[in-house]
């Protein structure tokens, strides 16, 4: 996810159009062009991301304005942290299907809201990249996840994506996944 606060408006058109954010966090009052104006940029570009608006415009037609422009949620400021993960964690899980926040794929289950994993009702320790890795791959469950699409979603945007670590941390990754499945299901293939 990244959050246009931190960029210009003409930079977020562009790193929103040519990166896969799962979600985007977007401020309205931006200096030189309004955060709608990259939405309605953003959408006329055919990307589909999910948005949220953040921003201290709270009247009801900023807020229509938002939606209108293809807006997913709109949050105004002052906010609780605690209300806009949740917001985020519900647009995540609607962008992939799912509208429950516990993902379930035979007997693992998965709680994007209290980050708990269970495989037949009996609690599993992960280690946070092995739940983020997880999470990921149940948000995703039915079809083929590529190694760049688990780097791209499992590490910083400012991560060498091509360097010698990447691939030593997607073959730790492919490790990770091996250790969640033997104690999630035996070794035996789970989904």
């Amino acid at each position: 996810m990244w959050s246009i606060a931190r960029s210009t408006a003409r930079k977020g058109i562009f790193l929103g159009d040519s990166e896969p954010y799962d979600a985007v966090v977007l401020d309205i009052g931006l200096p030189k062009m309004d955060g709608i104006s990259v939405l309605e940029a953003w959408r006329r570009n055919g990307r589909a991301m999910p948005v949220l608006i953040l921003t201290a415009r709270d009247r009801w037609s900023d807020k229509v304005q938002g939606f209108d422009a293809g807006a997913d949620d709109y949050v105004p400021k002052p906010f609780h942290l605690e209300e806009v993960l949740a917001r985020i964690r519900a647009l995540l899980r609607r962008s992939t299907g799912h509208a429950q926040s516990e993902l379930t794929c035979g007997p693992v289950s998965l709680d994007t809201r209290t980050g708990r994993v269970s495989v037949s009702g009996n609690p599993i320790k992960m280690t946070s990249h092995e739940y983020r890795l997880l999470a990921y791959l149940m948000h995703h469950t039915g079809r083929v996840v590529s190694r760049t699409e688990l780097v791209e979603h499992l590490y910083d945007q400012d991560f060498d994506r091509d360097s010698t670590p990447s691939r030593c941390l997607s073959a730790g990754s492919a490790r990770s996944w091996m250790s969640i499945s033997s104690r999630l299901s035996g070794g035996s293939a789970i989904c």
